[in-house]
Formats: structure tokens, sequence, C-alpha cells
């Protein structure tokens, strides 16, 4: 407990956030402190927090995120699906035309954006749709069009892992020729490799760090070719590091791994495995999965409560489901069932950011004090990101500017 209290930085916290479970309550991951523009909380969980949180690093444009919202019935998953497709493919076309007449920063831009809102368009939609996959080979396609109007170049790449390839991007930090710290940057249950490029990537270039990002099976695309979660990750993980540190602009001494949501599992599961990687950051931390799920309203809602929901939340539950493999929001909980890290066992610096509301949750907390407490290296340390700065959500992807302040800092004192 004294290393706890010694470790803890708390970033002017404010009163306490509205809008998360009371204490002995289910805690809602997707509860918001306030909400942004819709009523059913899920769908104003992802526009305020995926859609606008990434306008700060080029995903959306306020006049166009909010001109689409407009358009959407609240909590129906048909119609977001329909608005964002249809923005999609307007900027695209003006993409295009750029990109035509020569115009590449131009060009570069919309074409981002447009990948971005194909993305967003996938929300609520199963793996197993047949407009799944083309909506994710476009928004793929498109970000591949728009990485050598970057300079350096954004570069797609692809990882070899048993029967398939791990998709991912990486930018170098500068055309120096000399190699540069890194970040890995690994998402959770419902991510793509875009939302973690609009998550953080230039705030990482502005430092002077590599950018890498991979989807792991379970992530992206892979759940529609049955690769699902699995609670060996590490062993992808290991791939992965492997492929980053075999370029010669990567700086072996200094390789950091950032994890968001189910990443929180993620990346420190692989720094028990795996020394190379040199420092590890968490929002949060996910020391057992299995009773943070089972602590989620979703996994344990009656067949009344489900019937409820409105359908984009149903899309979000049974997306969920089927990149665990369970044909049922309970499953949840078995599936998740040996989803474990050892903080005691991992070497490296580690980092715990949490949103203050998030904090509220009694298991969330506790599963930081267990990481905390274990963690060897004494640089470790948790931050608690305040409410009254708009820090407040999971994954606190609604100010990503304080992340990158809090992790860069951070890590530029680690290294």
């Amino acid at each position: 407990m004294k290393k706890l209290l010694l470790c803890l930085t708390v970033i002017m916290l404010s009163a306490t956030a509205t809008g998360f479970a009371e204490k002995g309550k289910a805690f809602d991951a997707h509860a918001t402190a306030f909400s942004y523009f819709f009523h059913d909380t899920d769908m104003d969980f992802h526009f305020g927090n995926l859609v606008l949180g990434a306008t700060r690093n080029g995903g959306a444009e306020i006049g166009e995120a909010f001109h689409a919202a407009s358009r959407i019935k609240d909590g129906n998953a048909a119609e977001w699906q329909t608005e964002w497709f249809r923005l999609a493919h307007r900027v695209e076309a003006r993409g295009l035309k750029s990109l035509k007449g020569g115009h590449t920063v131009s060009a570069r831009d919309q074409l981002l954006r447009a990948a971005y809102y194909y993305r967003i368009s996938l929300l609520a939609m199963p793996t197993s749709a047949p407009e799944f996959k083309a909506r994710g080979r476009k928004c793929r396609e498109l970000m591949r069009m728009a990485g050598p109007l970057f300079d350096p170049p954004l570069e797609y790449f692809e990882v070899p892992f048993e029967d398939t390839v791990l998709p991912g991007y990486f930018r170098k930090a500068a055309d120096s020729g000399q190699p540069a710290k890194t970040l890995l940057m690994i998402g959770g249950g419902e991510t793509f490799i875009e939302d973690l490029f609009f998550y953080i990537e230039p705030q990482a270039h502005a430092r002077g760090y590599n950018f890498a990002t991979v989807d792991l099976p379970g992530q992206g695309m892979l759940p529609a070719s049955g690769h699902i979660f699995r609670t060996d990750t590490y062993k992808a993980m290991k791939k992965t590091v492997d492929y980053v540190l075999d370029r010669p602009d990567v700086a072996p001494a200094s390789l950091a791994a950032y994890g968001i949501s189910g990443g929180g599992l993620f990346v420190p599961q692989a720094a028990m495995h795996d020394p190379r990687i040199k420092a590890i950051a968490m929002s949060a931390a996910v020391v057992n999965a299995h009773p943070l799920f089972a602590a989620m309203p979703a996994a344990v809602a009656d067949k009344e409560e489900m019937a409820s929901w409105s359908s984009f939340h149903a899309g979000i539950v049974e997306s969920i489901c089927e990149r665990y493999g369970v044909d049922n929001p309970e499953g949840l909980i078995e599936a998740n069932q040996g989803n474990t890290f050892d903080a005691r066992k991992i070497a490296a610096p580690a980092l715990l950011i949490v949103g203050e509301g998030e904090y509220h949750s009694e298991e969330v907390k506790r599963q930081q004090r267990i990481a905390l407490e274990g963690f060897p290296d004494k640089r470790s340390k948790l931050v608690i990101t305040p409410a009254n700065e708009g820090a407040t959500n999971h994954c606190i992807m609604e100010n990503r500017s304080l992340v990158g302040q809090v992790l860069f800092d951070w890590l530029d004192e680690i290294f």
C-alpha cells in the first residue's frame, strides 16, 4: 500500500463525474460523464469518443460529424451505418479529385477522413455481415492510398502468424537513418488499427517517436476469417515485436507498448513473456478480465433487459460476442477465464492512465491497485485524468492531447 500511495499521481481531480455507476452497482465501460449528442448511451459513447475524439488527429471534422449525427435516429444501428457510409463516400470523392489534381496534402487529409468514416460505419455491424468485409477493405484501401502522402510515409505491413497475417501500420519518426524510440500501440475488444492511428500517431510523431500498431486475433477484420480472441495473445505480440525490432529504424533499448481497453491486458501479458519491451502503459490495467466482464451490465442482462436494448447497443454487444466466439453476452464471462497477467513478473516500468469516471468502478480501482503494488520497477505509477478536463471516460479517447502529454512525458523520462 505504501508503494501505491507514493506512486499515485492525480492530475487536478475534479468533483465526482456523473453518468457512471454508483458504488456496488455494475459498471458500464461505455457510460459517459455527460451527453455529447445522443440519448442512447452506447451510441453517444461512440460518437463522443471515437468520432469527436478523432478530430484532434485528423479522423473527422466537427461539421461533417454533427451533420451525419443529425440524420441518425437515436439508437438506430442501420441509420448510423448508412449515414457514416454516405459521408465516407462523399469525402472519398473529394480526396480522389485532389489526388488526381496533384494536391497531395488535400488528398491525404480527405482520404484519411473518408477511411475513418468507413470504419465508423462498421460500428454495431456483426463481423459476419456481408457489408463488413467490403467496408473494412475500403477503409484500409484509402488508408494505404493516403500513406505515401505523408513525409515520412505511413507504411502498411503484415506479420505472418499461424495461418493468417496480422495487419499493421508503421511510420518512422524521421528519415534520418538513425534508430529512434518507438511506440507500439495495441487496442482492445472492438478496435481497428485505424482507430489507433487516429488515437495517438500524430502525438508520437511530433515527439520524435516511431509509431507502430497491429490488429491482434479478435481485432479489426480478423474475426470475419475466424480469428477470434484467445488467452495467449502474447504469442501474436511476440511475432509483432519480432517485426518491429527487425527494422533498422527502431532503437531496441527504447521500445514501448501502450494498450487501451483490452490492450491493458495484452500489453502487460506480452511484457511478462518478452523482456524486449522496455516500457509499458495501459488505459487501464486489466489484471484479470474475468471479473471485469462479470461486472459489465451487458454480460449479466436478462432477456427482458436485452429486449429493451436499442438496435445499436444490441449490435455492439453482438459484435463483441462474435469477436470472442460466443453466441450470447453471458458467454463473454467464461470466454475471459484465464485472461490475466502477473505484474510481479514484468521487469519493465509501467504507467497506468485511467479516466476519473472509469476509476469510480470498484473493480477497475482494485485491479489498478493490484497491478501497481506488483510492478517491481519503482518508476511505475498511476495517473488519473480529470473529468473537468474532459478526460474521464473509458480509454480517455475524448482528450487525446492530455493522454499524449501524460504518456510521452513519462516515456521521455524513462528513455
